[in-house]
């Protein structure tokens, strides 16, 4: 009788013991977080090792002791007489758990314990084993909890859920252990003669463990690799004749398992993973889309499904209609059934509108998921919680600004635009139109509105705006816009660079709707770019803190005599060269990277129209010290007027909330003339928001 620790993801371990206690008779067993304990024979170990479908790993303990410090770990592996379990010329690989105050990482507690093991060879044997990290002869386990440290042999050798008949998989595999544990949590396992379909299998898991749970195939029966197989106290005899057991205990499948998923290359690999599996017979794979899915029988049975997560922000754009979609099929199509949804996002799950069973928390990977019943029976199917835009508040704003904005839009020459903008408190999001996509941004909440309460308000927008504007899920991008400062409101946000060429007044831009916060087009500064194109002919211009170079290409189409381009980033000024080139402007234009501010300074240059639309503040380390606009502006526009020629012009904006002019230092700086032209450059779609920015003329 010895030790014995299995391992398995957090949230099976209740299932896990109760597995264990099943598949050996008489012992007591011990649950923690991801692991149970029990004392037990070599035997007890091995038939868990064949026949756990949601253990990770079997452990058999050789030593516990001490790990304080460095010299007490390396003496608890020392006290094993490790000659009675390895010999010199095996190979040993150590996977160590956990840290404490001084083992501050795994990799030390391991080295600590090689070294322990091969200082004990040297010493009496003058040889030593040499280490392989894969498929190592003898896999040694180490867990640091506290002061204290467990080892043991790894008997499984790798992880149990690896079952050897895998040979590709989707992009984000369900562990087969996790997938047991659905189909147990599911109900499916006391009513394995009931039907079983996934509806969004991927490479076949579910209904591979769930044909090896109708044939009784032993999980572990096709694997080569045991970490016991060179373990000098394996007991060969015992093992061989607990797999021709196992062979024996195999039956026929009378359950019909469907497995279906759009994607074709998804269910060849999923056919060729139940042919390796054995299993291939007992399983029908369609290839069909989970929205239009139907039962394949006619009795009603099991759907356990795991779909789509949407672990990155924009991704929910595309599955919150998706999962509303497949609520209302589910409604439609599978009165009757039992079903099981495995997701990382629960909030997705209630975008369904069906009422929940039990649920259960429980790991995929790293991923912290919830499984969650449905029995779709009379009352679940009913359309309850009534969904259409028809009767919904938000729905309703966006239609109603839309047909506002009908004859507006019809007269602009653009197709960008802004469509909502926070109109109903409650849905703190700005809309915004890029050709045929849509720009979604939330604001940050309030926080007298709770986290929950807000993140269910976006649900509602992502799931409705589709309907409202036919704009196509995937089209639709989603921001989160808190309050930005310095660098941060420079950084990437993604990497899709998802361009698109729009279109303004004669001009064309490339906008980027993915990768930054902004798209690389400030649409309530449309009207601006009018009014510099307007002032613009036969002048020197100068574009300051330009961006994309929007203002840029508006000055040139206007017929400047020369534009000059400057921002501090390289990666703008690249996207304001791609504009001029979109535009076919090749000539008189010059870019400029540099510190705005100390740029303007020492520039000896004269222009007879500045543009000057520089950031609220920045603390950029490209910059010398920081910039404040209300602190800075008029220092800021002392160096535009000495960069202007007699009777030219500034044209001044800014984003800042609260923001004053300084009237008289600007006069004394000898500006002949200040106009507050804020109102004219207030867009029709932004007019709800009239404080988007202000603007001014000042002339010299």
């Amino acid at each position: 009788m010895n030790h014995i620790i299995v391992t398995t993801s957090r949230g099976l371990d209740s299932l896990l013991k109760t597995e264990i206690e099943s598949l050996c008779d008489g012992i007591e067993c011990r649950e923690s977080p991801g692991s149970i304990h029990f004392i037990g024979t070599l035997e007890q170990a091995y038939k868990i090792c064949l026949w756990s479908r949601l253990a990770n790993r079997v452990i058999w303990v050789l030593a516990e002791g001490g790990c304080d410090s460095a010299e007490e770990l390396y003496d608890t592996a020392m006290s094993v007489d490790w000659q009675q379990h390895l010999k010199v010329n095996d190979t040993l690989s150590v996977n160590f758990h956990g840290t404490n105050r001084a083992i501050k990482n795994t990799q030390f507690g391991a080295v600590k314990i090689k070294d322990a093991i091969v200082d004990q060879f040297v010493e009496e044997l003058d040889q030593r084993p040499s280490v392989e990290r894969q498929f190592a002869d003898f896999p040694i386990w180490a867990r640091c909890h506290r002061d204290k440290v467990t080892i043991g042999v790894d008997l499984s050798g790798n992880s149990l859920h690896q079952r050897a008949y895998r040979s590709k998989t989707g992009e984000a595999p369900l562990k087969e252990h996790v997938a047991c544990a659905m189909l147990v949590r599911s109900g499916w396992t006391e009513n394995t003669d009931m039907p079983l379909q996934d509806i969004f299998c991927g490479s076949g898991t579910i209904a591979i463990e769930a044909a090896f749970i109708a044939r009784n195939i032993a999980p572990g029966i096709q694997r080569a690799y045991w970490g016991f197989s060179h373990w000098l106290q394996h007991r060969a005899d015992v093992w061989e004749a607990m797999l021709d057991d196992a062979l024996a205990q195999q039956k026929p499948c009378t359950t019909r398992i469907i497995a279906s998923d759009i994607d074709r290359r998804l269910i060849a690999i999923a056919k060729k993973n139940a042919d390796q599996a054995g299993v291939f017979k007992d399983i029908q794979f369609v290839v069909g889309d989970a929205l239009t899915a139907k039962p394949g029988v006619n009795t009603p049975g099991y759907l356990v499904s795991n779909p789509p997560y949407g672990e990155r922000l924009g991704e929910l754009t595309e599955l919150i209609p998706l999962f509303s979609a497949l609520g209302k099929q589910f409604k439609n199509a599978w009165e009757g059934w039992h079903l099981s949804i495995l997701s990382s996002n629960r909030d997705l799950l209630r975008v369904m509108k069906l009422r929940a069973g039990k649920e259960y928390a429980l790991n995929n990977g790293r991923l912290e998921c919830r499984l969650v019943n449905y029995t779709l029976d009379a009352d679940n199917v009913k359309q309850y919680g009534n969904d259409s835009a028809e009767n919904h508040d938000f729905a309703n704003r966006v239609k109603k600004n839309l047909k506002r904005l009908k004859s507006w839009i019809k007269q602009q020459d653009t197709n960008c635009y802004r469509i909502y903008d926070a109109d109903l408190p409650e849905y703190n999001v700005a809309v915004d139109v890029y050709g045929d996509w849509l720009v979604v941004q939330e604001y940050a909440p309030p926080k007298t509105v709770s986290e929950d309460k807000a993140r269910r308000r976006l649900q509602e927008v992502l799931l409705y705006l589709p309907a409202v504007t036919g704009v196509d899920p995937k089209h639709i991008v989603l921001k989160v816009r808190a309050q930005q400062k310095g660098r941060n409101q420079y950084e990437k946000l993604d990497q899709k660079d998802s361009r698109l060429t729009v279109y303004e007044n004669g001009a064309k831009f490339g906008v980027n709707l993915t990768d930054y916060l902004d798209t690389g087009l400030f649409l309530d500064h449309r009207d601006t770019r009018q009014i510099v194109a307007q002032k613009s002919a036969n002048k020197d211009v100068l574009n300051l803190f330009s961006y994309t170079g929007s203002v840029s290409v508006h000055a040139a189409l206007g017929g400047a005599k020369s534009v000059t381009t400057v921002d501090m980033s390289k990666t703008y000024l690249e996207w304001a060269k791609e504009n001029m080139r979109l535009n076919n402007i090749r000539s008189a234009n010059a870019f400029i990277q540099a510190d705005c501010t100390s740029w303007l300074k020492t520039h000896p240059g004269k222009y007879d129209l500045i543009f000057v639309d520089p950031p609220s503040f920045s603390n950029s380390k490209r910059m010398q010290g920081t910039f404040d606009v209300q602190r800075d502006h008029v220092s800021l526009l002392a160096d535009a007027f000495r960069c202007l020629n007699p009777g030219g012009e500034v044209i001044f904006s800014n984003n800042r909330r609260g923001f004053k002019l300084d009237h008289e230092a600007l006069e004394n700086l000898g500006y002949t003339a200040i106009t507050d032209i804020t109102q004219q450059t207030i867009p029709e779609d932004f007019a709800r928001n009239a404080a988007i920015h202000k603007c001014w003329v000042l002339t010299r």
